[in-house]
């Protein structure tokens, strides 16, 4: 019963650290292709996918259904345009095209790599918050 209180504690910061991970990678492959031909720049919706996350993660919430053979259809969808949990990729708007068909905007990119990064920070942080504020609640003495 422990473990599950802890684990409700910590679920929300955990959930948004590993989207912001995800979202790192897929913005870390937009700035990796840039120069690719008809490549086109995806993104997640990070506060829908968070809220998506989070009622999977509710142990109040339906089951998914499972696979059991390897001509199962995955619960939920997995292809090109999802994460490997289930989160869908979008495309990014387009500022400025290219002759080539790459809707990758470095600006855009860079400016989204470096907020993510001090969201991830700051989630990090967050953590370490609430790991402190239960040592210090174990501490003798207090």
């Amino acid at each position: 019963m422990l473990g599950s209180k802890l684990d409700d504690y910590m679920r929300f910061n955990e959930t948004a650290l590993s989207l912001r991970s995800a979202r790192q990678s897929v913005i870390a492959s937009n700035i990796a292709n840039a120069d690719t031909p008809n490549y086109k720049a995806r993104d997640i919706d990070f506060t829908s996918a968070l809220q998506a996350a989070m009622d999977k993660a509710d142990p109040n919430a339906k089951p998914t259904l499972s696979t059991t053979a390897g001509k199962h259809y995955p619960s939920p969808q997995q292809g090109a345009g999802t994460l490997a949990d289930g989160t869908p990729l979008l495309y990014r708007g387009v500022v400025q095209g290219a002759v080539d068909g790459n809707t990758v905007d470095m600006d855009v990119e860079r400016n989204q790599f470096a907020d993510n990064a001090i969201r991830y920070e700051a989630g990090i942080n967050a953590i370490n918050g609430q790991i402190k504020a239960m040592l210090a609640a174990i501490q003798p003495g207090n």
